[in-house]
């Protein structure tokens, strides 16, 4: 029994011609459960360019998981109503725009997968924490609150929430701060240092 004839990983094996007992997969092979052929559900694109169609059907427990999904994961920067003063905005990030204004209300389907899944500016990307399937259920999510407020004003360039640098400043940086760092001196919260 203390002897099997077994090999763990990385010894070498005369049975085969490279000498490793290691063997690669055959060529063409997917592993299970990473097929994605479905370009629409896996990129929200098709042909290019951003779907305005859901990939699937959505159901009443798709949208309750959507709202988990994203009271997880997106309400800590754009808060529970889509407003973008979340817990995090309130601490010094970088408030991201309202999902209530008109130009967020208008983008396909296609569009906010992408952001979720590469990120755009200083929000990072989502695609190793968040499935395919429950991205389109936090869009379906999404979708039902922008449905449930009233459509707002977007912010005038350099106002917090605005998607528009103000004139003369690098991009990234907003009112001569980078990344939603604070001012020298000063804490997030805009009160001096201890």
């Amino acid at each position: 029994m203390h002897n099997q004839p077994k090999y763990r990983p990385l010894r070498p094996s005369p049975l085969f011609a490279d000498g490793s007992s290691a063997r690669l997969p055959i060529e063409g092979t997917v592993a299970r459960g990473t097929l994605h052929a479905d370009e629409a559900m896996f990129t929200g694109k098709s042909g290019g360019a951003p779907v305005t169609e859901m990939p699937f059907a959505i159901t009443q427990a798709d949208l309750d998981r959507g709202q988990e999904r994203f009271n997880i994961f997106c309400a800590p920067c754009h808060d529970q109503t889509g407003n973008g003063r979340g817990m995090v905005v309130q601490r010094g990030y970088r408030q991201p725009p309202s999902f209530h204004i008109a130009r967020l209300k208008q983008v396909e389907h296609g569009y906010i997968f992408d952001v979720i899944t590469n990120g755009f500016g200083v929000m990072p990307d989502y695609r190793a924490q968040i499935d395919a399937r429950d991205r389109w259920r936090i869009i379906a999510y999404l979708r039902a609150l922008q449905l449930s407020q009233p459509t707002v004003a977007e912010p005038a360039p350099g106002q917090p929430g605005a998607t528009t640098p103000p004139p003369g400043t690098v991009p990234g940086q907003q009112g001569g701060q980078r990344g939603g760092q604070a001012p020298a001196g000063q804490t997030p919260t805009g009160r001096g240092g201890q």
